[in-house]
């Protein structure tokens, strides 16, 4: 097939190779053009999209960016630029496996069948590590047929392909993924800081929560490898993981459902990020609390 794939970071790069290296036509997209220009050297049969033209006569357009507003942008346009949309063939399936919005994704799921064309929301989880490898997890939301037709694609970079629903149940269930997640990792955080203001061995404590009922994603992938480590370079920021649980928050309200222990998490996330600023990894929530000032 010939893919177009937009957003070639931390996560999007890997996934790009995968995809490049089973054989698949590139046409390639990144804010940094430099970034476009060493992948498409890298990889023969890839090229750098030069303008939105060149997705054309892309059978699969996959987007990979941090938000819904930065999706729609390339897709619809703004500022006057018209989007990708009015150039891409009919029948054409856009694969959004960023981080977006539900609601606004099954508007999007809308106006692209209005164009005559296909829409699948399938965002990943499993960080670089298994993007690196080929093992996501991919949560999609659309049609089955559409999905059954991009299966083989999804699975050069996925290990699990689950549908999940319609539109927009994707990038739900990864709002929801993500908020037990972070809800985990401050758990644990917490309690790493207690002990260790008690006399225990962080170390200690890690493997005891392993081998015991508190064992979760951070406990298991992150608290020794970035946390006490100092390493602090997971590949997700800070600031990816508050506006995923702002998503996940805003999914609660929008069903009519409370989730006051979720809004207490994201205001922890959201201090965090205001306090270690821009660029800083979601794994130094630890030093945010070791910091920490009551």
């Amino acid at each position: 097939m010939k893919i177009g794939f937009i957003g070639l970071g931390m996560m999007g790069q890997p996934m790009a190779h995968l995809l490049a290296q089973a054989g698949h036509a590139l046409v390639v997209s990144d804010l940094d053009a430099e970034t476009a220009a060493r992948f498409a050297a890298a990889h023969a049969g890839a090229i750098v999209a030069a303008e939105d033209k060149d997705f054309a006569d892309a059978d699969i357009v996959i987007t990979m960016l941090p938000d819904s507003n930065a999706v729609e942008a390339v897709l619809l346009g703004n500022g006057g630029r018209p989007g990708l949309v009015p150039l891409l063939k009919a029948g054409a399936t856009v694969i959004d496996m960023s981080s977006s919005e539900p609601m606004r994704s099954r508007t999007l799921a809308q106006t692209l069948r209005d164009k005559d064309l296909q829409y699948l929301d399938a965002p990943v989880s499993g960080g670089v590590k298994r993007a690196v490898n080929g093992t996501l997890a991919i949560m999609v939301g659309g049609d089955a047929t559409v999905l059954a037709q991009c299966e083989p694609v999804l699975k050069t970079v996925g290990q699990s392909v689950t549908h999940v629903g319609p539109h927009g149940a994707g990038h739900a269930m990864k709002a929801l993924n993500n908020y037990v997640s972070a809800a985990g990792l401050v758990a644990t955080v917490e309690a790493l800081q207690v002990g260790q203001k008690f006399g225990l061995d962080p170390e200690v404590m890690v493997s005891i929560l392993n081998s015991s009922t508190g064992k979760n994603n951070t406990t298991e992938n992150k608290a020794r490898q970035f946390m006490l480590s100092g390493a602090y370079n997971s590949g997700f920021s800070l600031a990816l993981m508050a506006k995923d649980l702002g998503i996940a928050m805003g999914l609660g309200e929008s069903v009519g459902f409370d989730m006051p222990l979720g809004d207490e998490v994201l205001q922890i996330w959201r201090d965090a990020n205001e306090v270690l600023g821009k660029g800083a990894d979601h794994t130094e929530m630890y030093r945010y609390f070791q910091n920490r000032k009551d």
